[in-house]
Parts: C-alpha cells; structure tokens; sequence
C-alpha cells in the first residue's frame, strides 16, 4: 500500500522560493565540496545547478554556499553555516509534515491504484455533443 507524501516548496517572496531540487543540490555540495560534482550526481546540467545555487545566494542576505573558481589549485564549494541551517530546517520540517500527511491521508491509500472505469473515447476532432432530452 502507497504511503502518501507531500512534496512542497517554501516561498520568502515573489522571486526567493526553496523547494526539494535546491535542497538536493545543497546536500550534494555539502557531501562532495563541488558544484559540478553535485550537478554529475543528480543528472543535471552544470548550467542549471549554477542557476539554482545563484537563485539560492541571491534569496537571501548571506550565502548558502561559497564558491572558488577551479584552476590548477582545483575549484570548490561549501556550504556557509546558513546553507547548513537552511538544509537541516527543510528536512527537519519535511519529515513532520510526511508524517502528518501519512497519518491524515493513509484512510484514503487502499483506495488508489484501482483500475479506472472505462470511459467513451471520442471519434474524431469532437464528439457531438447531445441533449439529455435527445437521448
């Protein structure tokens, strides 16, 4: 039986929002120190983990990740204490909230995966349309 889960996203304003893919994208830097090495590891562009991190860095006052360009001497990134914070309340808070929507949804889980009832296909590029009093 299908446990149901929630799959949210915070928003702090019109254009600052942190949802699953950001929080991903941190905990692969914090795990591995590089933006590309997290970028390879969750089958994303370099370009867009960039765009993320850039969206993350720009939402608040202080970073969530410091970067340094690569190079002979290696480039690399890190999470900043408020990355740390960041990644540590989201998961802290999902877990409450997948155990809310478990307990609260789980009378409704052995209802779905039922096959669905048969419905009219339409011929054509539109079925005609009837009256119930024609029929």
């Amino acid at each position: 039986m299908p446990i149901p889960a929630v799959r949210f996203r915070l928003d702090f304003g019109r254009e600052e929002a942190v949802g699953p893919g950001k929080i991903s994208l941190l905990e692969h830097i914090g795990s591995s120190g590089s933006l590309s090495q997290a970028a390879r590891e969750l089958n994303m562009s370099y370009r867009r983990a960039w765009q993320l991190l850039d969206s993350l860095n720009s939402s608040f006052r202080e970073r969530a990740v410091l970067t340094q360009k690569g190079g002979r001497g290696g480039g690399g990134a890190a999470l900043t204490p408020l990355g740390e914070e960041l990644v540590s309340l989201y998961r802290s808070f999902d877990a409450q909230v997948q155990t809310l929507a478990a307990r609260t949804f789980r009378p409704l889980a052995p209802l779905t995966g039922r096959p669905r009832a048969k419905t009219a296909r339409r011929r054509g590029p539109q079925a005609p349309v009837r009256r119930l009093s024609e029929r």
